[in-house]
């Protein structure tokens, strides 16, 4: 890669729901290589000075902020102060990461994301996480239509098989996708794109 360190300030990683509740039995056995190539995706953005923004799902015990259909329901993952809200071992923020409680499936629902982003004057976003049909693909559709360039990295992020083939295959006109281990030489593709929009 050609000098990449002036350009990376534009480029940020959003790390969505690596919580315990998202993180179920069956996408366990489905993905199991999932925590570790998280672990390898947060470690390439520390060393090459990347921003991490995580998103982690929080709701109160009382349903005072849970999406409609939920309270229908009654139930909701991610309960403020249960078990489920933990984040795996593999996603932990270290200090400077901002961390952002997102209370919908969508991460721009929470203003203070893109108050973020925009404060940090960033412009390509690499999306990771939990689940990929939900979360994170409804948080890439709007940062696509905000106006960001959207790479998934499609080995951090995990659903059931079915569901994240079809949410990774079926919207190239929102994103691009990704491997953690491409990241590098795909920086390359990405800065090249930036500079394009210009």
């Amino acid at each position: 890669m050609t000098n990449p360190s002036k350009n990376l300030s534009e480029f940020a990683v959003l790390l969505i729901d690596v919580q315990k509740d998202f993180w179920t039995k069956e996408i366990a056995t489905d993905f199991p290589d999932f925590p570790s190539k998280v672990a390898q995706l947060l470690k390439f953005c520390r060393t090459e000075g990347l921003d991490i923004i995580h998103l982690r799902a929080g709701f109160k015990k009382d349903e005072s902020d849970w999406m409609l259909r939920y309270r229908l329901l009654g139930e909701i993952p991610c309960i403020e102060e249960t078990s489920g809200t933990n984040v795996l071992d593999c996603a932990r923020e270290v200090q400077g990461e901002p961390i952002i409680i997102k209370k919908s499936f969508d991460g721009f629902i929470n203003p203070l994301l893109e108050e973020i982003l925009e404060k940090r004057n960033k412009r390509c976003l690499l999306v990771a996480g939990l689940v990929t049909s939900v979360c994170v693909l409804l948080t890439a559709a709007t940062a696509s239509q905000k106006g960001y360039l959207v790479n998934v990295i499609e080995d951090c992020c995990a659903d059931t098989s079915e569901a994240h083939c079809y949410a990774l295959n079926n919207y190239p006109f929102i994103f691009n996708c990704t491997e953690v281990s491409r990241i590098n030489t795909d920086m390359e593709i990405w800065i090249s794109e930036l500079q394009r929009l210009n």
